[in-house]
Order: structure tokens, then C-alpha cells, then sequence
């Protein structure tokens, strides 16, 4: 049985270029890495829950900002972990700076006795598609690229 996860990636436009939300994960682990490390706001759900509700509720506790309004469905992926990943976009401007994440406890170092707790996510940036590429998790490269083309096929039909 696969683990399911569902996020939101939220994307803006600044001076007229595609910007999306990327977040990057908290914890000793990942402090020191960047290229590769960011990720889409998402967590893990089961299947008593609604995907979207899901995928919601997670932006939320990665991010403090609640998200409503008209999804573009992305799909989903199956990640090299085996995990399977369903994602939304939606357009909205937030201010990163005012991004507050909710935390879990870490044994670290490891078998040290000592309990340090740590953000979900330690940071959000606003990324140009070309930097998000570097950015972004290499499993989820996809969910740009979708992203893109149902952006464009939108405005297409205005």
C-alpha cells in the first residue's frame, strides 16, 4: 500500500513572469542543503480524507496561510520513495515573510537523550520557474511543467 501525500502549489505573477510558493523542510537534516530540497507545501493524508481537503489543511500548517478559491488540478505523481503526491495550484500573492510553521519533535543527535523541536518548514521563498527547477525536489519537477501548461491554456482562453 503507497503513502499518499497532497499539497498546493501556489504561483503569482511579478512584472508579468511566473513566480510559485516553494518551501524548504526544517530540521538538522536538511539545514545545510538547498538545490533539490525545496518542495511544495504538502503532507500525508489517508483515505478518510479529502484530497483537496487534505492538501488544504497541510498548506496551512507548513505555511499559517489559508488557501481558498478555484484549484487547478495538477495530478499526481509517484515519487523514487514509492510515495504518491496529489497536487492543486492556485494563483495568490502571500507575504512570505509572514509564514509561520508548525513544529515536530527530534531526538538529535540522534540516540543523545535530547529532545529539540523544530519547524516543519523552515522557510518559503517565491521562485521564477527557472530557479523552482533547482530548487524543487526532483520528483516533483512535473507538477511545474503541469502547471505551466494549464496556466497557459487558462489565459489562452480569456
Amino acid at each position: 500500500m503507497s503513502v499518499h501525500s497532497a499539497g498546493i502549489l501556489v504561483y503569482r505573477y511579478k512584472n508579468s513572469d511566473l513566480q510559485v510558493l516553494l518551501v524548504h523542510p526544517g530540521g538538522p537534516f536538511w539545514s545545510r542543503k538547498d538545490l533539490g530540497s525545496w518542495s511544495i507545501p504538502k503532507g500525508i493524508f489517508d483515505e478518510s480524507e479529502n484530497p483537496l481537503d487534505a492538501a488544504k489543511r497541510e498548506f496551512m500548517e507548513e505555511t499559517g496561510f489559508a488557501v481558498e478559491g478555484e484549484f487547478i488540478e495538477l495530478g499526481e505523481l509517484r515519487q523514487p520513495s514509492k510515495k504518491i503526491i496529489h497536487a492543486w495550484s492556485i494563483e495568490d500573492n502571500f507575504d512570505i515573510s509572514q509564514l509561520k510553521s508548525n513544529t515536530f519533535k527530534l531526538e538529535w543527535p540522534r540516540k543523545s537523550g535530547n529532545i529539540l523541536e523544530y519547524p516543519e518548514v523552515d522557510k518559503g521563498e517565491w521562485f521564477s520557474l527557472d530557479i523552482a527547477q533547482k530548487k524543487i525536489f526532483k520528483g516533483q519537477r512535473e507538477f511545474l511543467a503541469r502547471l505551466v501548461k494549464r496556466v497557459q491554456f487558462s489565459r489562452n482562453k480569456v
